[in-house]
């Protein structure tokens, strides 16, 4: 019986040793913040982030992140990972990442998250406006459970918060809580609510009701560049607008969509601008929203010195035909002409298809014989070639200048329709005239060295909605 015991005492102290060894294994240590029971927001980690950007981002050191989630090594970060950030007691839930887009704005948003605007402005370190443009990357807290906002509706002059709510089958107590208003007298002519659980195809944004959706492609922007704007729209609404201070101009694709091409100057600077929608409905009421996009450099060449006859650089005689050609282009035709991408107009030649001068490229025309300079910009692409070469058209169009200019030589200019335009200059020879209907690839004239050049070649320049931009562009993707 003594053995007996004398073994199972043995028996258990091994068990107890084992049990000790296998909790040292399993067993981490709990960090600072979890034993002191801090519990911070989730943050999920995004492609590109780093343990630094992510500290940044959220005003709190390197070390207090990495104690706060047990991280040994800073490389070991990944995509998915999920983060607790400390240092903003109080706050819960999960950081969603989301990409402002055409149609966001600072009240939509803080409205469709249900975010107070405090918090929002805390977590994101939002001073200015401007801050908070197309394409800046905002954090919003999700909280599980939090209302799904689906609908927009907006006021018109003269109607009530009762009638709106009414109108959208809704509550003015409902409106008025969602969309944080004082109370059913605060709503404002204008003002894009949100409501929740209604049947809806409208995009979740900011804008007014009359739009149902809108997007800009190919932001951002660059300087020299062709923005594209798509609106879809409730049937009958007319669309108009403004880039910075330059009117905007719609045409009807399908579906209710309208398109807008525009132009961005080359020499203008990279920032944010404004962009300015405005929507007239059947019965004459408007709606209208403006948001910021950004405009980057277009990394233009320096460094061109062109020495040329001092009278072609004179103001006097340069000031009105550019203003000459400004009038010809600024028209917006309704009829769309091309359908396919554009082709080179020197694609004929195919040595010397490739640009010898680039869009954007700055320039100073020496006055020969004189200390007359003139500092410039190149507004088009030029193509090399000897006198006689055939130009075509890059697409289809009409004619709406055929003639001798003082500066570009023998031009041509075509309308291809929506406010888009091609200009060549420096003809030896022109082949078509105004009123001609062109196709895409017919030869329009030959390669030429008239006009303030210092060599025989084919300078083509595009203007969209009175704006010059980069030819190239326009050879590297279609535009609709």
């Amino acid at each position: 019986m003594k053995l007996v015991t004398r073994l199972n005492s043995r028996m258990y102290k091994r068990l107890l040793i084992l049990i000790v060894l296998f909790s040292a294994f399993t067993y981490s240590p709990q960090s600072a913040y979890a034993q002191a029971g801090i519990v911070g927001p989730i943050y999920v980690v995004q492609a590109g982030d780093s343990l630094s950007s992510i500290a940044s981002r959220f005003s709190v050191s390197i070390d207090d992140l990495m104690s706060a989630n047990e991280i040994t090594d800073a490389n070991s970060l990944f995509a998915g990972q999920q983060l607790v950030i400390p240092g903003l007691e109080g706050v819960t839930g999960t950081f969603s990442t989301e990409d402002i887009n055409f149609g966001d704005s600072f009240r939509s948003l803080i409205r469709r998250t249900q975010v107070p605007l405090p918090l929002f402005k805390k977590i994101n370190r939002i001073i200015s406006p401007s801050e908070f443009h197309v394409g800046a990357k905002m954090i919003v807290p999700v909280e599980a459970g939090t209302q799904t906002l689906n609908t927009r509706m907006t006021s018109t002059i003269g109607e009530s918060l009762l009638e709106l709510a009414i109108k959208n089958n809704t509550d003015t107590w409902t409106l008025s809580h969602y969309n944080k208003l004082q109370g059913t007298w605060d709503g404002i002519p204008g003002d894009t609510l949100l409501a929740a659980g209604l049947n809806s195809d409208q995009a979740i944004s900011g804008l007014p009701s009359a739009f149902i959706s809108a997007e800009i492609e190919g932001l951002p922007i660059k300087q020299g560049g062709t923005m594209v704007i798509k609106i879809k729209t409730d049937p009958g609404v007319t669309l108009g607008g403004s880039l910075v201070d330059h009117p905007l101009h719609f045409f009807p694709v399908e579906d209710g969509t309208q398109v807008a091409l525009q132009g961005v100057h080359a020499l203008i600077l990279p920032g944010v601008y404004p962009i300015r929608l405005e929507a007239t409905l059947p019965d004459g009421s408007k709606q209208s929203y403006e948001q910021f996009i950004p405009i980057t450099s277009g990394n233009y060449l320096t460094g061109e010195n062109l020495p040329v006859d001092p009278f072609l650089i004179d103001p006097a005689v340069t000031e009105p035909e550019q203003q000459q050609l400004e009038g010809i282009t600024l028209p917006a035709t309704p009829i769309k002409y091309w359908a396919n991408q554009f082709l080179s107009p020197a694609s004929n030649y195919a040595e010397t298809t490739f640009p010898t001068s680039f869009y954007g490229t700055s320039r100073v025309y020496l006055g020969q014989g004189t200390d007359l300079k003139i500092n410039w910009w190149h507004t088009g692409i030029d193509f090399g070639g000897g006198t006689g070469l055939p130009i075509t058209a890059p697409a289809a169009g009409q004619v709406v200048f055929a003639g001798f200019l003082t500066v570009r030589g023998n031009a041509t200019i075509i309308d291809h329709g929506w406010g888009v335009y091609s200009g060549f200059w420096h003809q030896s020879e022109i082949q078509v005239q105004v009123g001609d209907v062109i196709e895409q690839g017919q030869v329009i004239g030959l390669v030429g060295g008239t006009g303030r050049v210092t060599g025989p070649h084919l300078h083509w320049e595009l203007w969209v909605n009175g704006i010059q931009v980069d030819p190239l562009d326009w050879l590297n993707q279609a535009y609709p």
